[in-house]
């Protein structure tokens, strides 16, 4: 391995949350061929795993060399991309961190709305960059793999029609959901905050000259006051002063109540100080754009109003009204000027609804963050988001990615997906973000740790199950190849094995396998549940296709192996046609298996509100029948439907000379073959969801 530099060291709790947890941890690493994998490698106490004999497993014994799988893809964008937060406020994502909180959607009741979540997890990979363009001028730079919420349905930025790419993916025949249109905030330069003063002042402050006699002499008063029950306007206004040399005092103004915030002021009564800010709220006489992007964003935190999406700023000044209607034009955000009520109040009203409020946000910056919430606005796009190009930047450049509560956020004003969050690695303390297939502990002496246990005089050469857990052949094994130690090590023993895989590097070690296979019996066995390429990359991204696990069979068939296959689990309404079958069964045969298992999806409880949340993504179509099959805390398929699908995939299985067996046959413990008890889907998956798990049963 050319992991020379690369050991993070056992002490950099940063490189492993829970790092204490892991008993024997040797060291962590990192290598660019694996970009944003740590592996930890630990000398691990004991290799065999009982099952206990109540479990509903038909195996007693299994060997899992590792923690976590490689399997999983990354989904990601520039760290430059703009995230909107809970605040109202735009943030790159580079600069996010776990706790954040952000804005997500989720349905609730016909729609679906912006809701309130938090960053769970966050991580960076390189991966090759495309410019996605659209309509209205917004533009995302994402990797291929990242997915966009369109008119219909999640789409990856790039796939193909046909073939191992084959996968819903963005074309110019698309439209992103969200509000699109997001720009950089403005800096807070000098232009800009003379115009947030001038806007504020003009707005709600007061300036004040008079003059007072006495008995003794005649005074004259000069004062600046700003009172405001708003805390965040009020300080920035006091740092913009103080950034002109001019500093204020701060104090109570009114105290609060049941029905009102109390109020505090700002103010100032040096004559000085009065003269330079009348000054300073003047419009300069060549005023720019920076400048009318500051003004708008004083005179909103002064006299603007943000509620049930509608955004208006009010006044009773023609000057002020028409310096709004100036700079709203010149930032093209688009607006109206209603008729004054009866005691001369006019408002300037925002249109467009909600792309040109953000747009007004994102240009201006208010520092009220109360009237910039979207949170529970519907999701109804009124922005031009057709996608108008997606190009290939030609190069690979850092991206990040981040796990949320809702598993999507806002992207430059889209609705993007994000990593899916497992929950596999919860015994280490990790986060339930990337960390299962970004923190991958590997038991670096698994194979002689397991040689000493089948040397124990107690040891009855029961059979082994590999690839119960995490697959044995992600990956990582091309580096670490613990697979030919334990194989040996089984083999040397008399010990009988079965090996499960999803993955194709098993073909490296069809020659070992086979000189084992003629000293202790041998069951090679892969899982797939999913033929159609479309749907298999969503449900499985990261993993290998069908055709080439069942290029994998072949090869295994012609080295003399009974190869089962595990078809399974079967999607009710989505794998379980005549049709499908039939087909997958073919291919199965074609490819040379021997037999095949198969069985009907279950859901473990953990796993079940993701794979509901993917239907309502892939399938919404789907979702009341699920929710019929699957009530409440159900986790099987009600036995009417495992028994109707029996009926119709045994004659199929015997037809095509495959002697399958069922979940209804009852699980029996031994070998792979042996392993029809259940179809399973674990919460180990890759980003896309529960159905991308690392083992499907």
């Amino acid at each position: 391995m050319r992991w020379a530099g690369q050991e993070l060291g056992v002490a950099d709790a940063a490189a492993l949350p829970g790092l204490e947890r892991i008993n024997g941890l040797v060291r962590s690493v990192t290598t660019p061929e694996f970009a944003g994998i740590t592996f930890h490698e630990v000398m691990a106490r004991s290799a065999l795993n009982h099952v206990p004999g109540a479990s509903a497993m038909p195996f007693d014994w299994t060997v899992n060399p590792y923690r976590g799988c490689t399997h999983a893809c990354t989904y990601c964008v520039a760290p430059d991309t703009l995230v909107l937060c809970a605040d109202g406020r735009h943030r790159p994502i580079g600069t996010l961190a776990v706790g954040d909180e952000i804005v997500g959607t989720e349905r609730q009741g016909d729609y679906r709305r912006y809701v309130r979540t938090a960053v769970k997890a966050t991580w960076t990979t390189r991966k090759r960059a495309y410019r996605v363009t659209l309509a209205d001028g917004t533009i995302v730079i994402a990797s291929g793999d990242h997915r966009f919420l369109t008119e219909r349905g999640w789409k990856h930025v790039t796939g193909a029609m046909n073939g191992a790419r084959r996968r819903p993916h963005l074309t110019t025949s698309n439209r992103l959901l969200g509000f699109g249109g997001v720009d950089a905030s403005p800096d807070e330069s000098e232009e800009f905050r003379r115009g947030y003063l001038s806007g504020m002042i003009k707005g709600d402050g007061m300036i004040f000259h008079g003059r007072y006699p006495s008995a003794t002499r005649t005074r004259d008063i000069h004062l600046f006051r700003l009172a405001l029950a708003d805390v965040e306007t009020l300080d920035r206004t006091r740092a913009y002063l103080l950034a002109e040399g001019i500093e204020t005092r701060r104090r109570p103004f009114a105290p609060g109540s049941d029905r009102r915030r109390p109020v505090e002021a700002i103010h100032s009564g040096r004559r000085t100080d009065v003269a330079t800010i009348e000054k300073l709220i003047e419009p300069p006489d060549d005023v720019s754009a920076v400048w009318q992007a500051g003004f708008l964003s004083g005179i909103f935190d002064a006299e603007g109003s943000h509620s049930r999406g509608v955004l208006r700023i009010s006044n009773n000044d023609e000057s002020i009204l028409q310096l709004v209607v100036d700079a709203l034009t010149r930032l093209c955000i688009p607006a109206i000027r209603e008729p004054a009520n009866s005691i001369g109040v006019a408002n300037v009203r925002i249109t467009g609804g909600l792309p040109s409020r953000q747009r007004f946000f994102a240009a201006t910056r208010p520092a009220i963050s109360r009237k910039l919430s979207i949170l529970g606005t519907a999701v109804k796009t009124v922005a031009d988001l057709r996608v108008v190009s997606i190009e290939d930047v030609g190069v690979d450049m850092e991206m990040v990615d981040i796990t949320t509560g809702t598993n999507d956020f806002i992207a430059n004003g889209v609705i993007s997906h994000n990593c899916f969050a497992r929950g596999t690695h919860e015994y280490l303390d990790l986060d339930a973000g990337h960390d299962f297939d970004s923190q991958i502990v590997v038991k670096i002496n698994v194979a002689d740790v397991l040689q000493r246990e089948l040397r124990r005089g107690t040891w009855q050469r029961d059979p082994v199950a590999l690839g119960t857990n995490t697959d044995p052949y992600q990956r990582a094994e091309g580096r670490y190849r613990l697979m030919p130690g334990i194989i040996s090590a089984l083999t040397e023993s008399g010990t009988s094995f079965s090996v499960l895989t999803k993955g194709t590097l098993v073909r490296r070690d069809l020659p070992l396998l086979k000189e084992a296979s003629s000293h202790v019996d041998v069951t090679l066995a892969t899982s797939i549940a999913v033929f159609d390429d479309a749907l298999q990359h969503s449900i499985e991204p990261g993993t290998p296709s069908a055709s080439a696990r069942l290029e994998t069979v072949r090869a295994a068939a012609e080295a003399g192996f009974g190869v089962t296959v595990f078809m399974m689990p079967i999607l009710p309404h989505l794998t379980d046609s005549t049709s499908s079958i039939d087909e997958a069964l073919t291919r199965i045969k074609d490819a040379g298996a021997r037999s095949v298992v198969f069985g009907a999806l279950h859901l473990r409880p953990g796993v079940k509100p993701w794979f509901f949340q993917w239907l309502e993504r892939e399938r919404p179509d789907l979702l009341s029948s699920y929710r019929g099959l699957y009530p409440g805390a159900a986790a099987a398929a009600p036995k009417a439907y495992r028994q109707w699908l029996a009926r119709r995939v045994r004659p199929l299985v015997r037809a095509h000379g495959l002697d399958g067996r069922d979940e209804e046959d009852g699980p029996r413990r031994g070998p792979v073959s042996g392993l029809a008890a259940s179809a399973t889907i674990r919460k180990t998956g890759p980003p896309l969801g529960a159905l991308a798990a690392d083992r499907l049963f």
